[in-house]
């Protein structure tokens, strides 16, 4: 008997997790955590004391790294919460194409899927580029998103 099945994969990945948990007490102002299933910055906690029901509970406040949102949680402080794997890579700016932003990393290799920023950074990208300069553009990548979040000229 032959094996007659059809397999289509239509992507694959090394198969990293784009969280990791955390006990909520362990997390720290400037970290990051995921509420409501958005990758944040935490900005403001506090721990209320243990109540009659004996658990304290943090207070979460942070602020969403792609959208600027403001989000707040409060958690046991013994139970975890998700953890976003954020990374920042510095890319050198070849162009702005269609409202994408044509960058190369260090190793040479071209990456074209990133937007141009609609926010202050990308007003400095423009300015920049018009002043005939040349950019290195920070991407935070988190949770299968990405985006430019500082520009600054490229040193020669």
């Amino acid at each position: 008997m032959a094996d007659d099945h059809d397999h289509t994969f239509e992507s694959a990945d090394a198969g990293a997790s784009t969280t990791y948990p955390m006990q909520c007490s362990a997390l720290r102002k400037n970290g990051f955590v995921c509420i409501k299933g958005r990758p944040c910055k935490i900005v403001d906690m506090s721990t209320s004391k243990t109540g009659k029901h004996g658990h304290a509970k943090v207070h979460l406040v942070a602020i969403d790294i792609f959208t600027g949102k403001k989000l707040e949680d409060l958690c046991p402080s013994t139970h975890n919460m998700d953890v976003p794997n954020v990374r920042r890579q510095e890319y050198f700016l070849v162009h702005v194409d269609d409202g994408f932003l044509n960058l190369l990393d260090d190793a040479g290799n071209e990456k074209n899927d990133v937007k141009m920023p609609e926010n202050d950074i990308g007003d400095l990208i423009s300015k920049l580029i018009d002043e005939g300069k040349e950019v290195s553009i920070t991407i935070q990548t988190a949770m299968g998103e990405e985006a430019a979040v500082a520009a600054k000229e490229a040193p020669k």
